[in-house]
Parts: C-alpha cells; structure tokens; sequence
C-alpha cells in the first residue's frame, strides 16, 4: 500500500495504528493530535476532513482488528486536538465508533467505548443530533456479556446523560420513536438501561415526558415485570413519579389514551405488584379525570372486580383489595353525578372540565361485563355487581330498562346461589327492578300473570314474571325451596309489599297445572305466613279480619290454599273462624289420609303450641267456651294417630275440663263481636270452593297414578323384548 493511500498520516503513524501493541498505537495517536492542532491553527479543513476519512474508513472498517483498534484511538485524538471545533467535524467522527461498538472482536467494542467517550466529552451538545444513534448502540452494547465493556459503556452512558440534562435543545419527539422500540426490549439489562433513560428524562425541566407517556406507558409496566429486583424498584420508582406529575397537574394528561393500557395490566395475576400498580393508576385516572372514565367503565369493571375477591393475608394482596374497593367507591359516585348533576356542578366537586359528548357510559358494554361477573366465584364480586346493577338501575332507571331482558335472567339464576348476601343483593335488585316506576311504562301484564292491584305491579311485566319464573324454579329445583324458599319469599316480603307477594303467588298457583307441587307450594307458603317474623303486620290483620282488604286477602288465599287441607284449616285458625275450621275438618273423613297428610297435621298442632297462636290458647280460658274451637281441637285430635302430638294437644284440651260443660251455652262469637266485612265472608261458597278443589286434586293423583303405572308397563315390555 503506497504512502498516498494514507495521507495525510505517516508511513511509522500507519504502521503504529496497525501494531497490537497499545503503546505503539498510542504514540502514533500523539502524533495524530499534534497534527490536527496544526490543521487547525491554520485552519486546513480539508487535510482534516481527509485524515477522518481514512481513519473512519480504511481503520474503522478494515479486517485487521488491531488496526480498527488505531483507528478508534486516532479517531478519539482528533477529537481532542480539534476542542471546541470537533462540532464541525461529528459525523465523521461519531459514525465510524459507532459501527465498531457492535464489533465481534470484545477489544475493539471497549476501544470504541473509550473513543466515543472522548468525543462526546469534547462535543458535549454537538452530539445531540446524534443522540438517536448513540443511544440504539449503547441500549446493545448495555447487555455486552463482557464486564469491561460494560463498565466502559457505563461511562459513556453517565457522560451523556449529564449532556441531556443540561441541554435546552433536546429532540425528544424524534427520539420517542426509538424509545418505543427499546422500551419492549425483554434483556434485563437493556430494560435497566432503559427506564434509567426514561428516569431521567423526566427529571429535566425543559422535557414534559408526560405528553409522550402513553406511548410509553405499556413498556413500563412490561419492564415492571421484570424478575429482577432492581430492575422493578428502578421502574417502580419512575412510575411513581410520573403519577405524582400527573397528580400535581392533571390538565395536561391524556388520560383516555392510557386507560386501557392500565385496565389490561391490571389483570395481570402472576405479579402482584404489576397488578397493584395498575389499579392504584386506574384508581388516580378516575378520581383525578372524572367524566372522562366514563366510556372505560366496563373496561375498569373488568380489571377491578375480580380483585375484591381477594381474601388473604399477604399484605400486597390485601393493598389490591383495598384500591379495589376505592375504585369501585368512586366510580359509583361518579355514577351518581353522571345520573343527575350537570357539568357545571361535576367541575365544582374538582373534575376537570371535558367535553360530555365525548364522555359517554357505554352501558351495553358495562351491562355485558357485569352480566358476566354475576356468575363469578366470589361472594365479594357477585355481591358488588349486584350493587352495581341496583345502582345503575335507580342512577339510571331510563337507559336500563333497555338492557333488563338481559339482565333478568342472570338474576333470576343468581337466586340458587350458595351464598345468603349473594342471594339477598339479588332479591334487593330485583325488587328494585319489577317495582320500578320506568318499568311500568312498559307493556302491561298479560293473562298469566295476577292483578297486583296494592302497587301497580299490573303495568310491570317484570313483577308476575318473575314470580312465575319462580315457582317454576321450585318447582324443577326441589333443593332450592327446601332450601331457599323460606328466605327468598320472606325477603321478597320485607322488600315489597307482602300482601301483593302472597296475592300474586296465590293468583299462579291456582292455574299451576302440576296440583302436587300447589300443594307442596301451599304448605311452604303457609309456613313462612305462620312463622315468619317479617309478616307479622300481615298475620295481624288475617287475625282481625276487620277491613275489606284483608278479608279480601283470606278469600283470595283461601281459594289456593284449598289445593292443601290442613294449611287451609291452619289459615282459618288464624283469622279466628273456627266454626268453618269444623266444616273443614268434617270433610277430612273423605280424604285420603296418608303419611304425609298425618305429619302436616302434626305441624299444625306444634304451631298451635307455638308463639304464633298464643290468642287461641286464651280463647280457650272463657267462660263459656267457643264450642267450635273446641270441637275444631277435638277434631284434630281424633285425625292424629297417638303420636307425641296426640299427646300434647291432649293435654292442651285436658287444661280445661270444667269449661266444656259450658260450651253449648255459647254457639261461637256473638253476632255484634264480629267485624262486619267478616260476616260478609261466603263461607258456605269457600266450603264448595273447598270441596271442588279436592275432588279436581283426587282426579289429578289418579290421572297420575295411571301414568305412572303406564310408564311402567312400558318400560318393563322394553326389558322383557
């Protein structure tokens, strides 16, 4: 090679550069320096534009690495020859030490760590048009599985950190793109190196990361996950302090941009703290943001919901609960001002002023998320989305009623739940929803359903299908009104209006074409009327029978109890009308008495010695005793094998001996002590209703006995052939 080649360098400089020895590189890089000092001072440009050029090319990129080595060296001499008018002069300085950085050879990735330093320390902010370049190739070499490359690139890395922080020129949007590149980087060391950068970034005064951050932000939480210790606490750091940004000046925050960012790590269940994180986010976002979270809510309910299941000691599980819990809180008072308040009045409580337009509740989409998380495992969960639907439902009566056809089903599901909260929330909504004023203006009932007349339910559609719905579902699920029957219909009770409640149910029974389970119904019915303290006012005015409405009420029960003999009997010894109670039990000779027949009796007579019918036990102490209340309780007595029932309603009657003797000096209540509308009653048509009743529910069990034994037949010619 001829010494032209390498002009302006010497030919011992050339030879130098291409020695493996260190000392013999160095000298020919002094030698270097003073040859572009002299350049300079006379200000030849073009001598050293050349001696770039063949530093940059025919050292940087030659096969020999020692002489990529003296190039490198050369090339960091330069730079300090030239000082303050290396600006002039940073592309052909910068790019060659740049492709070497990536060099196989470990010796020359270091020498190219060493010379970049140099000539960043020199150019300072000259470099920042580079800084896109500078940073891809150190983001690389920060995973260099070389320990003094990396120190090396450490240097390099603090060095230019320091030149960002100071400078007032940085390109932050075209840097952004790399950034979003590098920050899905899955090295841990690369993702250290990373959110260092971001970390800093953020620090300097002239740079708002936070109008970048949600391109950002996806990264971040991604490197948040990282199982590096360090890694997540550097991480965790940063996040923090761009929520305290956000939080000390929200207007300038793009919050719907992020949303959904935070909403998907938040269901991350491998890591706690990604997950904590993330809804501590989501919990700031809707407190700070207001209205603006209101097109996100399914999205939010989706990430919060599962996590007020967690039920554990783990404090950081405990802390996610609890944020959980704030983010619920809070968007149902955001619900609240969505519902009712103006714009005026949301920007007075602190939201930030939005434009509502674009701040719109996707309820179908909210409807869709919370129809599916009634059927979560979770008794917290279930119970909070119940909540959620009551809540929407009388925030928003208007637009829900829309989405309840949906909806209902799902509730009325929910109603065999394990749970007692679970199964109460649901009555609460459901009560709230076939109660509702909106409801009414709906398509009136038609002629399955009963009159409801006490509370308009005959406008809402919603209150006898539901109650038809529920018979049906004691009727199929015989565990579920064992079981939840008493608590579902005394809960309906206490939530509504009881009368309408045994009204309607009466009004259903009496056209269920399955007249065993009317039966087995009635007696369930008749039960929780007895016994229940939540139907106290309803069994007080039965006692009485002294308004229009409540003989009303007998009469209307009286025709469905009919399908059961002794909760008939138990009804009219409740409102005190003893001589029909006689006419009943006469008729009981005609029945067919059977085991089970003979259990409800005994029932009957441990309610007698119960609580509930303490008047009637008084009844017996005047003088002269009602005769058909004794003969009522002789009757009884007579129908019971001698059980232990037998016994205690023998000892009852044994207390009052010499009393019977007066019993035909009173025929029953004189005619002035009963209350007119009583006298009013048809009891001789409630006797036929009576009569025919039995005789229609002999022929059903006929009917079904002939069934029965058909099937059999069959079934046994199936097993014969």
């Amino acid at each position: 090679m001829s010494e032209k080649d390498y002009a302006p360098l010497s030919t011992a400089c050339v030879r130098a550069l291409h020695d493996k020895l260190y000392e013999k590189r160095k000298t020919a890089a002094l030698e270097i320096e003073k040859m572009v000092k002299e350049f300079a001072v006379i200000n030849n440009t073009s001598q050293i534009r050349r001696l770039l050029k063949v530093l940059g090319q025919d050292f940087a990129l030659s096969q020999n690495p020692h002489a990529r080595k003296g190039g490198l060296i050369g090339l960091a001499a330069t730079a300090i020859a030239l000082g303050k008018d290396t600006s002039n002069y940073t592309d052909e300085l910068i790019k060659p030490i740049l492709g070497c950085l990536s060099d196989q050879d470990l010796r020359v990735r270091y020498y190219a760590c060493e010379s970049l330093y140099n000539v960043v320390k020199v150019s300072r902010g000259a470099v920042l048009p580079h800084f896109a370049a500078i940073f891809n190739a150190l983001s690389k070499i920060a995973t260099d599985p070389d320990q003094h490359v990396k120190n090396a690139s450490e240097l390099l890395d603090r060095l230019l950190k320091d030149i960002v922080t100071e400078s007032t020129c940085f390109d932050l949007e075209g840097f952004m793109p790399l950034l979003r590149e590098r920050i899905y980087t899955k090295v841990t060391f690369a993702r250290q190196f990373v959110i260092s950068w971001i970390s800093v970034l953020d620090m300097v005064p002239d740079i708002d990361l936070i109008f970048y951050l949600p391109e950002i932000l996806d990264g971040l939480f991604r490197i948040l996950g990282d199982t590096n210790l360090e890694v997540k606490k550097m991480c965790e750091t940063t996040l923090s302090e761009f929520l305290r940004n956000i939080k000390s000046d929200p207007s300038r925050v793009n919050f719907p941009a992020m949303i959904n960012i935070l909403i998907n790590h938040a269901q991350e269940k491998n890591d706690d703290l990604v997950q904590f994180i993330a809804i501590t986010w989501i919990k700031e976002f809707v407190q700070l943001s207001g209205p603006a979270m209101l097109p996100y809510m399914s999205g939010i309910f989706t990430a919060v919901l599962p996590c007020l299941a967690y039920d554990t000691d783990a404090r950081r599980m405990t802390d996610i609960k609890e944020t959980a819990t704030a983010v619920n809180f809070t968007l149902m008072k955001l619900i609240a001002v969505h519902g009712d308040e103006s714009s005026a009045r949301v920007n007075q409580i602190g939201y930030i002023p939005v434009n509502a337009s674009t701040n719109q509740l996707d309820l179908p989409s909210v409807v869709d998320v919370l129809t599916q998380f009634i059927m979560h495992n979770s008794i917290q969960t279930k119970v909070a989305v119940l909540k959620w639907i009551h809540d929407l439902y009388t925030k928003l009566p208007d637009e829900m009623i829309n989405h309840i056809d949906v909806l209902f089903p799902a509730l009325q599901h929910t109603l065999s739940d394990e749970a007692d909260q679970v199964v109460q929330q649901c009555l609460v909504v459901i009560a709230e929803v076939i109660s509702s004023p909106v409801a009414k203006r709906s398509s009136p009932v038609n002629s399955e359903g009963a009159t409801g007349k006490h509370t308009g339910c005959d406008t809402n559609p919603y209150y006898n299908k539901f109650l038809i719905s529920l018979l049906q579902s004691f009727n199929t699920e015989k565990r579920l009104l064992d079981e939840r029957g008493s608590f579902i219909i005394r809960q309906l009770c206490v939530l509504l209006n009881a009368e309408d409640i045994y009204r309607n149910l009466a009004h259903i029974l009496l056209k269920e074409p399955n007249l065993k389970f009317a039966r087995l119904m009635v007696e369930h019915l008749n039960m929780i009327l007895l016994t229940s303290s939540e139907l106290f006012e309803m069994r007080s005015r039965l006692k009485e029978l002294n308004t229009e409405e409540s003989c009303s009420l007998f009469c209307c029960l009286y025709e469905t109890w009919s399908y059961n003999p002794v909760a008939t009997v138990a009804l009219c010894l409740l409102t005190q009308s003893y001589g029909h109670v006689c006419d009943l039990i006469r008729l009981f000779g005609n029945l067919e008495v059977t085991v089970d027949f003979l259990m409800e009796i005994d029932k009957l007579v441990q309610l007698i010695e119960s609580p509930i019918f303490a008047y009637l036990r008084l009844d017996l102490l005047q003088v002269p005793c009602d005769k058909n209340l004794i003969r009522a309780l002789y009757g009884l007595l007579m129908l019971l094998p001698q059980t232990d029932a037998f016994q205690t309603l023998k000892s009852r009657l044994s207390c009052i001996p010499s009393l019977h003797m007066h019993c035909e000096e009173k025929g029953g209540f004189s005619f002035g002590s009963v209350p007119e509308c009583k006298r009013n009653i048809d009891f001789a048509k409630l006797l036929q209703h009576f009569i025919e009743v039995q005789e229609k529910y002999k022929e059903y069990k006929k009917m079904t006995r002939v069934k029965d034994l058909t099937y059999a037949e069959k079934e046994l010619s199936n097993l014969e052939i």
